[in-house]
C-alpha cells in the first residue's frame, strides 16, 4: 500500500502532464493484453503436430479427408491458408500456389495489426514526459526568480524533483512498451514465416501426389467451372 501511495503523491505531483502519459499507458496495457492473446493463443497452432496430421492424408491422396482435417482445426492464420491451397487442387499447381499467396496475405495482417502502435506509444510517452519535465522546470525557476534569497535553493530542488515525476512515468510507460513492441513483432515474425514454409511444404507434398490424388466431385465441378 505504501508504493501505491507513492505513486500517487508522485503522479500528483508531476502536472497536467502526467494525465496524457497516463492515458498512453492504458492504451499500451490495451494492445499488449491484445497482442499476447491473439499471438499466444488465439492464432497459435502447433506446426509440427497439424503437418504429422496431414501429411499421411496427402501422401495416400485422400483430398477429401486432408480439406476435413484442415476444416476441424482452430480457424487460425497457418490452417487457413494451407487449406485455401487444398480446395485449389484440382485447378493446377499453380492455382494451388495462388490460392495460398492470397491466403497468406489476407491472414498476415490479422497476425500484424495494432503491433506497430506499441513503438509509437512507447515513443510518445517519452516525449510526453520530456515535455512535462520540461513545462515544470520552466514554471520552478520562474518561481525561483521571484523567491526570497535564502529559500531559493530549497524551492528549486523541490521544483526540479517534482517535474522530474513526468520523465520517470514517460519512462516507465515507454520501456515496457518497446520491450513488448520488440518481443511481439519476433513472434508475428515467426509465426509468417511457419505460414510460408508450411505452404512451401505442402505444395511440394501435392506436387509429388499429384497423380494419386482423389479429387471430390464438388471441388472437381468446381474446378471445371472455374
Amino acid at each position: 500500500m505504501e508504493m501505491f501511495g507513492t505513486l500517487a503523491k508522485a503522479y500528483h505531483d508531476g502536472g497536467f502532464m502526467m494525465h496524457p502519459i497516463l492515458v498512453s499507458l492504458i492504451f499500451t496495457l490495451s494492445v499488449m493484453i491484445d497482442r499476447i492473446i491473439v499471438l499466444y493463443f488465439k492464432a497459435n497452432v502447433d506446426k509440427e503436430a497439424f503437418l504429422r496430421g496431414l501429411k499421411p492424408l496427402v501422401y495416400s491422396g485422400d483430398l477429401d479427408k486432408a480439406i476435413a482435417f484442415c476444416a476441424a482445426q482452430k480457424k487460425v492464420p497457418l490452417v487457413q491458408v494451407i487449406k485455401s491451397g487444398l480446395i485449389s487442387v484440382p485447378k493446377g499447381e499453380e492455382d494451388v500456389q495462388a490460392a495460398m499467396d492470397e491466403a497468406t496475405l489476407r491472414e498476415s495482417p490479422k497476425l500484424e495489426k495494432r503491433t506497430g502502435y506499441l513503438a509509437m506509444l512507447g515513443n510518445v510517452a517519452t516525449l510526453l514526459g520530456l515535455l512535462g519535465t520540461i513545462v515544470g522546470l520552466i514554471g520552478a525557476f520562474g518561481a525561483v526568480a521571484n523567491a526570497n534569497p535564502a529559500d531559493k535553493a530549497t524551492i528549486l530542488a523541490s521544483s526540479i524533483s517534482e517535474a522530474m515525476n513526468c520523465t520517470a512515468f514517460g519512462l516507465l510507460t515507454a520501456i515496457p512498451a518497446l520491450v513488448a513492441y520488440s518481443v511481439l513483432q519476433g513472434r508475428t515474425q515467426h509465426m509468417v514465416d511457419d505460414i510460408n514454409e508450411s505452404s512451401v511444404a505442402v505444395l511440394n507434398l501435392v506436387v509429388a501426389n499429384r497423380e494419386k490424388m482423389k479429387v471430390p466431385a464438388t471441388l472437381s465441378a468446381a474446378a471445371d467451372e472455374g
